[in-house]
């Protein structure tokens, strides 16, 4: 993990197809839409001392990820990589929509059958890191930073673990759910256990919790608190247990549940929707917890929670203290575009589209 820690140290210096791992079928044009195959051999055959300027760009408000990714592909799969001349933007910075973030000049048929899939990276990882920022920047709105704990593994397809896992650091996210998620920046996965764990023991959280402590004596317990769907009672339950060994708990009721505490209580209903982790029953929680001098027991929040719903939770300052976002993270949201805007040192593209410089862009070497 030489590289990522260089780049976690502030260095520009990028990632390299040592950490992307590409499919060698790209060099075959197995990926590549077909009509830029016909157009490499058109090139090749009629018009080989072109040189084009290919730019990309997309349309929002966004924080950049992929480009060390297209860099690496173009120098893994391009023909005489080291004779293009590549300027780039780097992963992280923040740009604007039609901000150019990457520009590519030399032979068509050297790179242009590349165009689809650099887009397509450039398209995943921004939006992910962008969905991410969003959610992180909400769960600061009360003042405190919240950690985000990216637990995307179970909404999209497991090879994408890796380069999303990357996007949603680039994003700010504090942990990944997967070791793959945190492959490219040098991390392990986080996480304690699941419900099927509580399901071994019956549903008795405590032998469940005893049964982590045993294994993993190192580790700080956080214990998954709704298998049961009474998250007071079992929260108080394992804190009683372990006392200051027990760094936290998580809510994950469903959506379509009504915790117990609600039934055993129903005065307080009638006035906010109690199905899932709602507000109400995290600040009860909080103050459960803080009765038997629990304080230092942390909130775990997850399920179905998006940039709009962490942002009501700061606002209200509901006592949540890190929050566990899935599948509202991978939306992807934001499309590039490729375009060939000059023509051997000239305007040239169909109309509507023009070359735009960016002075941002910086010139990137050839690595092998």
């Amino acid at each position: 993990m030489k590289e990522i820690t260089r780049k976690l140290n502030g260095e520009i210096e990028r990632l390299t197809n040592k950490t992307f791992k590409f499919d060698e079928r790209i060099k075959e044009g197995w990926f590549s839409a077909v009509y830029f195959l016909k157009t490499k051999e058109i090139a090749e055959r009629l018009v080989p001392d072109n040189q084009i300027t290919m730019q990309f760009f997309q349309k929002n408000s966004a924080v950049l990820c992929g480009t060390d990714e297209a860099i690496a592909l173009l120098h893994a799969f391009a023909k005489h990589p080291e004779q293009l001349e590549i300027h780039s933007l780097t992963d992280g910075d923040k740009i604007k929509p039609y901000e150019t973030v990457l520009t590519v000049t030399g032979p068509y048929q050297y790179f242009g059958y590349l165009e689809g899939i650099i887009d397509g990276i450039l398209a995943r990882r921004t939006s992910v890191a962008t969905n991410v920022y969003n959610v992180v920047k909400a769960a600061r709105t009360s003042g405190k930073q919240k950690p985000i704990i990216f637990m995307g593994d179970r909404d999209d397809h497991y090879t994408q673990q890796a380069g999303d896992g990357y996007a949603a650091f680039i994003g700010g996210s504090t942990a990944q759910a997967t070791h793959a998620m945190n492959e490219w920046w040098g991390k392990q996965g986080m996480g304690t256990m699941p419900h099927a764990m509580i399901q071994m023991f019956e549903g008795d959280v405590v032998a469940a919790a005893n049964a982590y402590k045993e294994v993993y004596p190192n580790d700080e317990l956080m214990v998954l608190v709704d298998y049961n769907n009474d998250v007071i009672v079992d929260s108080l339950r394992v804190a009683r247990e372990f006392g200051d060994q027990l760094r936290g708990v998580r809510l994950d009721t469903s959506k379509n549940m009504v915790d117990k505490y609600f039934l055993r209580n129903q005065d307080i209903m009638g006035t906010f929707d109690p199905r899932g982790v709602n507000p109400e029953l995290v600040f009860a929680l909080r103050s459960a917890l803080d009765q038997e001098g629990f304080h230092h027991v942390k909130i775990i929040a997850s399920g179905g929670f998006t940039e709009s719903r962490i942002r009501e939770f700061e606002k209200l300052n509901v006592p949540v203290d890190m929050y566990g976002v899935g599948r509202n993270l991978l939306n992807i949201h934001i499309g590039f575009t490729g375009d060939n805007v000059m023509l051997n040192g000239v305007h040239q593209a169909k109309d509507g589209r023009q070359f735009r410089p960016n002075p941002r862009l910086k010139k990137v070497e050839y690595v092998t």
